[in-house]
């Protein structure tokens, strides 16, 4: 089986629980923190009823939902079918408000400089060809527009013995303040799998990250390695803590 296409057995298997940690965070506060860690990188005179966002991998529907609540015009793309069915229900009545399609993320049938903003999350470590993936979005950027790209180094304690043990200590932790473990939760041994063939798992990021997108043209590249302390649910950060969430920030020139 292609790497592809075990990916999207793997998520369209995922999309129901997957959908239920989406609902949590809409009914919590990471509505409201995502929201406004989103928000504060928009330009300040926006239109947000004109300004054009696309939330790539979008799973079960976050970011455009609260993207869409928000008055933005949304278009929400994911490779797996199942996951958009999901993100549609997920979203109720702001459906109507948001464009879904069904897509590649590393080639996207946009036209060039489309999207004043490109969104996304815990996407990119997942991708086959993660550095065709930044292309693409850029192209589909509007001069001035602004990626936003949120992510961690999943699945890189399978490469590293240091980060191995790390990982360990957070299932204890889990364990210990009697939550539901993240990671076990799921059918990890072929994610597992997944992630020892995909390039990312095994790069120190998001320097590599940040490395790609200067050579892409880029007018600027930041990068915030503690927006997981604005964003994160406290059950997120006790069974990720060994994984912290980076965001990166790239305008195009």
């Amino acid at each position: 089986m292609e790497l592809l296409e075990q990916i999207e057995d793997y998520w369209t298997d995922r999309a129901e629980g997957y959908s239920q940690v989406n609902q949590e965070e809409l009914a919590g506060d990471n509505r409201t923190n995502w929201r406004r860690e989103l928000e504060r990188h928009f330009p300040e005179n926006r239109t947000n009823e004109t300004y054009k966002i696309l939330d790539i991998g979008t799973g079960p529907g976050f970011f455009s939902i609260i993207l869409a609540e928000a008055g933005y015009q949304v278009t929400a793309v994911d490779y797996t079918e199942a996951m958009l069915e999901e993100a549609k229900k997920n979203a109720g009545a702001f459906a109507q408000k948001i464009t879904y399609c069904q897509m590649d993320a590393s080639h996207l049938a946009f036209a060039d400089e489309t999207f004043d903003a490109v969104v996304s999350r815990n996407l990119t470590w997942n991708l086959e060809d993660p550095e065709q993936a930044y292309k693409e979005w850029m192209r589909v950027l509007k001069k001035g527009g602004i990626l936003l790209n949120y992510d961690a180094n999943w699945y890189h304690h399978l490469f590293d013995a240091e980060k191995r043990e790390e990982y360990e200590k957070d299932r204890q932790m889990v364990t210990e303040a009697g939550m539901e473990d993240h990671y076990t939760c799921t059918d990890i041994d072929t994610m597992e799998e997944i992630a020892r063939q995909v390039p990312l798992s095994r790069i120190d990021r998001p320097r590599w990250d940040q490395k790609i997108l200067q050579e892409l043209g880029t007018a600027r590249v930041s990068v915030d390695t503690e927006v997981w302390n604005q964003v994160w649910s406290e059950v997120e950060k006790i069974n990720y803590h060994s994984t912290p969430m980076f965001g990166i920030e790239a305008v195009k020139e």
